[in-house]
């Protein structure tokens, strides 16, 4: 082999190696940068699917990915946050989102782009802040890419002399083959940008025309469709039928618009004459490549998202919903999927954690009433959930851990600090709650009764511990300042260690007076020390959010 051929099959590898750097630095900066934002937008998808289309092309060219965005909705469809309806929405304007590389691809500002990468360079390396990082990252990631994709078009032009290579590009343009080609290079590579990318770069050099790769184009977007059916694998139906509803809408598509392009082509307008109509478009392959791959999705979201509902219906036809019990001891939020986008990551965090604490109150009070009432059932119910507790716990330490290793702004470590302060109070309120049931046990077995004095001491205390769980988990779950919410937090807590003092000096008085015996008296002094702890770790949950909004309530109290 001609060494000139090595060194151009040596320069394109290298010029892809950049290409996906570059892309890979640009989509994690920008998703990065986007932090809250980000989150905030997928917490307002609402049944409508064609605002949930549009939240997904922001989503989507915000960060650059459509097979992140795709995994994210896996993840939340697994875990419940939306249904396949909400869903196919946000797939559908994934497909749109993911253009905008190819359309920036489409400039050519080639003599520009080392000035981003040196300026991103100097940020990355000189920055303090993270957010300034960020940016950089973005910049540079930005240069690299357009410098990887000049290297490939300026070293792919040896296959142009190739007769094997130009006898492959003339049958890649029938239709069948172009549509096969292109979805099993994107299903291999597993990105619709990067395999549109590379195409763009073979017809910047020449090697190919639109006619010749217009099939490719559309087959790639159906082969962008196997990060989707990755995600699922091993997700719930729901999560299955939606990877299988967005394959049929680009496959649907993919048929019908070769169809259309096939019939305009035996007519004087054919899609490459109408291309070569357009000024800025003429003898811009690159260019026509970008645009056929945009119309594509344009076409294909304006066709099929009105007939979103029965694709559904045939996606449960193939798939059918089948009864799935979701076993109590599992996660709902956490889901390893949505990891590849740190801010989501979060969120779910802060979710599960609110659940985990939400299970814990109830604990409290199914113990406190089988304390008072004797209920066995509630005794059974306590000890379950309590297994439960334990095990989220240490499930959400798992995932903290796991955020903690990723790139993510000080803003989001701060926040899983706090949660991760949180959940060990939570955690030992549900100890605290098994600890009652014990007690209601010996109380049963040995059929022991307080006095009343005592039961009505011990009501006051869990009306006490109740508003503190209450008002605390309100605090906690809202992560900022409630002032009044918070001043009867600090009130109720100090009352709760009050009352405890006043109650064990009354209770010894009560046993001095021979009004209750010494083995009611242990029962008695044990739980208000429980109740007492009770308050404390829900006085700790309240206040377990970031220390700039504490502030607020050091300043007022």
């Amino acid at each position: 082999m001609d060494t000139g051929i090595i060194f151009n099959v040596i320069s394109v590898l290298g010029g892809l190696g950049l290409f996906l750097i570059g892309m890979k630095m640009m989509g994690e900066g920008l998703e990065l940068a986007a932090g809250n934002k980000l989150r905030t937008m997928l917490e307002k998808i609402t049944s409508n699917k064609f605002i949930a289309m549009l939240v997904g092309v922001m989503v989507t060219a915000v960060i650059q990915s459509s097979s992140a965005t795709d995994a994210m909705v896996v993840g939340f469809v697994n875990a419940g946050l939306m249904d396949i309806y909400q869903s196919i929405g946000i797939l559908f304007g994934s497909k749109i989102g993911t253009t905008a590389t190819s359309l920036l691809l489409s400039f050519d500002i080639k003599a520009i782009v080392p000035i981003f990468t040196f300026a991103g360079a100097l940020v990355i390396t000189f920055a303090k802040k993270n957010n300034y990082k960020y940016y950089g990252q973005i910049a540079a990631g930005f240069g690299i890419l357009f410098m990887g994709m000049g290297i490939m078009s300026d070293n792919f032009g040896f296959l142009k002399h190739s007769p094997v290579f130009t006898n492959m590009v003339s049958t890649m343009s029938s239709p069948v083959l172009g549509l096969l080609v292109g979805m099993v290079f994107t299903g291999i590579i597993q990105s619709s940008s990067a395999s549109v990318g590379i195409l763009m770069a073979l017809g910047a050099s020449g090697v190919v025309r639109l006619d010749q790769c217009i099939f490719i184009i559309f087959g790639m977007n159906v082969g962008a469709c196997m990060p989707v059916f990755l995600s699922a694998a091993g997700a719930n139906r729901e999560s299955k039928q939606v990877a299988l509803s967005n394959f049929l809408t680009s496959f649907f598509a993919s048929i019908l618009i070769s169809v259309i392009v096939v019939l305009m082509g035996l007519t004087p307008f054919s899609v490459p004459a109408i291309f070569d109509s357009v000024p800025f478009l003429k003898g811009n392959t690159a260019g026509q490549i970008s645009t056929a791959h945009i119309a594509f999705n344009v076409l294909r979201t304006v066709i099929f998202l009105p007939l979103s509902t029965p694709i559904i219906k045939l996606t449960k036809l193939i798939l059918r919903d089948v009864d799935e019990e979701r076993e109590k001891m599992e996660t709902v939020y956490l889901d390893t999927r949505i990891l590849t986008t740190p801010p989501m990551a979060v969120l779910q965090v802060e979710n599960e954690c609110k659940r985990l604490g939400e299970l814990a109150r109830k604990n409290y009070h199914y113990a406190m009433r089988a304390f008072f009432e004797g209920d066995e059932h509630l005794i059974e119910k306590v000890n379950k959930n309590e297994k439960v507790i334990d095990y989220l716990t240490h499930e959400i330490t798992r995932y903290i851990v796991k955020i903690n290793g990723l790139d993510i702004v000080d803003s989001d470590r701060k926040t899983m600090g706090v949660m991760y302060s949180a959940i060990q109070d939570i955690e030992r309120i549900g100890d605290h709650a098994e600890n009652i049931t014990e007690h209601a046990k010996e109380m049963m077995a040995n059929k022991v009764k307080f006095s009343n004095d005592a039961m009505e001491e011990l009501h006051n205390l869990d009306e006490m511990v109740t508003k503190l769980l209450d008002d605390g988990l309100t605090l906690f779950n809202a992560q900022n300042v409630d002032f009044d919410i918070a001043k009867a937090v600090i009130e109720t807590e100090s009352s709760l260690d009050s009352h405890v003092k006043i109650y064990k000096f009354n209770h010894i008085n009560r046993m001095n007076n021979g009004i209750c015996s010494a083995e009611n008296g242990t029962i008695f002094l044990d739980m208000l020390t429980i109740l007492e702890r009770v308050g404390d770790h829900a006085n700790n949950v309240a206040f377990s959010i970031p220390r700039n909004k504490l502030g607020a309530i050091a300043k007022r109290t």
